[in-house]
């Protein structure tokens, strides 16, 4: 990989002897700790629905992540709705509906601190690739998030009809898969539901924008183990590169991603790349170990085993997804 093309062995030994890793105790904490926020604002979405405890839901998360290692295809979003759906007495594609709303809202943050970010910081790039790429990425997840929302209040204005599909189209479908379509459908317009209060929207906006804080001062740790501090802004400008560059490389499932991301990002801002790629691995492995071993105790507090979850992601993966009964 040509961003680790100047990677030297020994000079990696001697950052990693001199470290002080003192400032990595806080990384399992902070990993923790998004994740509590992100199930206080899941929990503004579903109140209408299901006031449901926080710390249920943040087990639902950490199972939901631990499925992503245990299945070949990331099936967490499906994994949180049926445990919820399953612990709670409710129907997966209502809870389902909540996680999107959620990331949707999620991603409007993000492109609001991608435009921060573009304005307060200046990355070192001749050719103003990363920048052009930052600014096409923004621009077309502000598209669309958009195109979901459009989708999303005409989901809820048609989901209380026996059919959402299009007369035209059920023609053409079998009968079971038709029924299943609408079944599924109208469970899903049902969970599409923002809260009523003014103050539960604002602490939606709020949780999201300190997620992202949190995600942050990850990186920031990891660099005070190696005595590398960087502008505020700057850190922001890495987690927004890397919050994009993780995206796609989920998307075509490419290993490594995020390292070679970071090594590359950090690189450009003046950090050698034995020391970015320290940074990086042990932001990776914080992250990883935490999600691990905080989704086990959750799988077993709820007295689910690892093989039943990764039966129930095998079938998610492969399914037809559009069976809406509670038990799936």
């Amino acid at each position: 990989m040509w961003v680790l093309r100047n990677f030297d062995l020994q000079q990696l030994q001697t950052r990693l002897a001199a470290a002080d890793y003192r400032w990595l105790l806080p990384l399992p904490f902070l990993v923790a700790l998004e994740q509590v926020i992100r199930a206080f604002k899941w929990r503004q979405f579903l109140f209408l629905l299901r006031p449901i405890g926080v710390w249920r839901l943040f087990g639902a998360i950490m199972v939901g992540y631990l499925s992503n290692y245990v299945v070949p295809v990331r099936v967490s979003p499906f994994v949180r709705a049926w445990l919820v759906a399953r612990i709670e007495d409710m129907r997966v594609g209502t809870v389902l509906a909540s996680i999107a709303l959620d990331r949707i809202i999620d991603g409007f943050v993000f492109v609001a601190i991608t435009v921060v970010a573009l304005t307060f910081v200046v990355f070192p790039d001749d050719t103003g690739t990363v920048r052009d790429g930052l600014i096409w990425g923004g621009a077309g997840s502000m598209a669309a998030f958009s195109l979901l929302v459009v989708g999303l209040l005409w989901l809820r204005r048609v989901g209380a009809q026996e059919n959402i599909l299009p007369k035209t189209l059920l023609a053409w479908l079998p009968d079971r898969l038709a029924r299943s379509v609408n079944a599924f459908g109208t469970l899903f317009a049902e969970g599409i539901v923002l809260p009523h209060e003014g103050w539960r929207r604002g602490v939606i906006i709020a949780a999201s924008v300190a997620i992202k804080i949190t995600a942050t001062l990850q990186m920031v740790f990891a660099g005070l183990a190696f005595e590398v501090v960087l502008a505020p802004m700057e850190y922001v400008f890495i987690m927004v590169f890397l919050g994009f560059l993780s995206l796609f490389a989920g998307l075509l499932r490419i290993v490594g991603g995020f390292v070679v991301g970071a090594v590359f990002v950090l690189g450009g801002f003046g950090v050698d790349v034995e020391t970015a790629l320290a940074m990086a691995v042990i932001v990776q492995a914080a992250s990883f170990l935490t999600l691990a071993v905080t989704g086990a105790v959750a799988l077993w507090v709820e007295g689910i085993s690892l093989s039943n979850l990764r039966e129930r992601g095998g079938k998610r993966s492969s399914r037809n997804p559009t069976d809406g009964s509670k038990d799936d």
